[in-house]
């Protein structure tokens, strides 16, 4: 069962006639976690959601507030009986009408939802290897920050990837810094520093990015910063991770020769789970 427009319909409903969505990618979309009835982190996701539709210059309407947010995602949750763990996605797409020009700036929305196995977030200890994309770059521009529905450079690197036999890779911005993963933000760890590339060189800016920042900066021993991250930077690096809202932290082991520890990581996702626990 998915949710479109706040009903509860079959799943094999047919929307994509003249969705503005399929046909020109006029999209935004956010992807939670619900865990036991409650959106994680819904104040940030709500927000962000907000601040991409205003982005897109897609009208807003009056009755989208946090509680309506928060009530459309975990009506698909309790439709589909996943009680304790989901993964939701709602997807804003402008109405149907018009060419690249909207014949209507009015908006309507699906939700879906698909069950976790996890209600907390477990330590991947398998080895993760990951190397650049350099096919295809990331502009340092407001619309790489926001999530909108063109992701054919994403989906581009995750065949490069599988192809490759690489767990994920490293997306590069139009300055060949690097940027984020495929499905996340990147943090590198290099002595007792703890860098992440600012929301400006291209990346999205990760709700799960935003708590990282907050919890590393309750450790006295690192000093977390937003710094420019260099294909060279890597080689040199004693961590890196990937962190998103679904798998929380993700450790990367290999980059080409280089393998990397996962103490830190491993650290970070015990203070993130009993962040949850206080929650």
């Amino acid at each position: 069962m998915i949710n479109f427009n706040g009903t509860i319909v079959s799943e094999d409903t047919n929307i994509l006639t003249q969705n503005r969505a399929f046909l020109y990618a006029d999209a935004v979309f956010e992807t939670v976690k619900v865990v036991n009835g409650s959106v994680l982190f819904l104040e940030d996701h709500y927000f962000r959601l907000m601040a991409s539709m205003r982005v897109v210059r897609m009208e807003i309407p009056m009755n989208f507030t946090m509680e309506y947010f928060e009530e459309q995602l975990l009506s698909v949750v309790t439709s589909n009986g996943f009680s304790a763990s989901a993964r939701v996605r709602i997807t804003v797409f402008r109405n149907d009408g018009g060419y690249y020009l909207p014949k209507y700036n009015t908006v309507s929305f699906l939700v879906h939802a698909t069950k976790l196995p996890d209600v907390h977030y477990a330590f991947e200890t398998k080895e993760y290897e990951v190397d650049l994309f350099k096919d295809f770059y990331i502009t340092k521009q407001l619309l790489s920050s926001i999530k909108t529905t063109n992701r054919l450079l994403n989906t581009t690197a995750s065949i490069f990837a599988y192809e490759n036999g690489l767990d994920n890779c490293l997306m590069l911005n139009d300055s060949k810094n690097v940027v984020e993963a495929i499905q996340g933000n990147i943090f590198m760890l290099l002595g007792n520093k703890l860098i992440t590339p600012p929301v400006s060189e291209g990346c999205l800016n990760g709700v799960m990015r935003k708590q990282i920042l907050t919890l590393a900066k309750k450790i006295e021993s690192l000093e977390v910063v937003e710094e420019i991250i260099s294909p060279f930077d890597l080689q040199k690096a004693d961590e890196l991770f990937i962190t998103n809202v679904i798998k929380g932290i993700q450790p990367i082991t290999k980059y080409r020769k280089k393998t990397f520890g996962t103490q830190t990581a491993h650290l970070l996702l015990e203070k993130l789970n009993e962040l949850l626990l206080v929650k």
